[in-house]
């Protein structure tokens, strides 16, 4: 592999990788901890994250010919769309399961109130939609902080080594994003 791909935007690495399969590693490498942080956060079982990460990537690249960048429509979101379906999909299923081999009614109550869990997931997904569209209207430098520290879960210490800031200026630099944000959101819940 060579270092040129690794700086490549994640979209030409994808489009390269539909020729040269050895390139999809590079997204492999980028998404893997972050995409099993949040399959974990739903199954709460690291092999069952494990393998829905897989299963996910297998379907980013078996599809990756069908993704086309369009505005508001970023290759995270797109990857991490495919990951959470996986990932709920595997809880319901999971869910079933435990609930036909168990008479409980208390695991029939849990079952509800995780029914619910899976219609906010569901939710959550379309408001990050909403959200990667407002990110994306943010001057660049802000974008890349709020989608370091919201979207891919990087610590405060990490984005700030990073980015040679320190972490006072990084929780600055944060908290105006997320105003301007307020703002954007505010202007385009008006124009509705």
């Amino acid at each position: 592999m060579n270092f040129a791909a690794e700086n490549l935007k994640d979209e030409e690495i994808l489009a390269a990788s539909l020729e040269k399969p050895v390139y999809f590693k590079i997204l492999v490498d980028r998404y893997q901890e972050a995409f099993t942080r949040k399959a974990l956060g739903i199954l709460k079982q690291r092999e069952e994250a494990e393998d829905i990460v897989q299963e996910a990537f297998v379907k980013i690249y078996l599809h990756g010919a069908k993704f086309k960048k369009m505005e508001g429509v970023e290759f995270k979101s797109w990857a991490y769309k495919i990951l959470m379906n996986a990932a709920i999909s595997r809880y319901r299923k999971t869910n079933r399961k435990r609930q036909m081999e168990s008479n409980d009614p208390l695991d029939l109550e849990l079952a509800s109130e995780h029914g619910n869990l899976t219609e906010n997931l569901a939710l959550t997904m379309e408001t990050k939609s909403t959200v990667n569209n407002l990110v994306s209207r943010l001057p660049k430098p802000l974008a890349r902080l709020v989608s370091l520290y919201y979207i891919e879960d990087k610590s405060y210490k990490e984005i700030a080594a990073q980015e040679s800031i320190t972490v006072p200026a990084l929780k600055m630099k944060l908290f105006r994003a997320k105003k301007l944000l307020k703002n954007l959101s505010q202007n385009q819940n008006n124009k509705k």
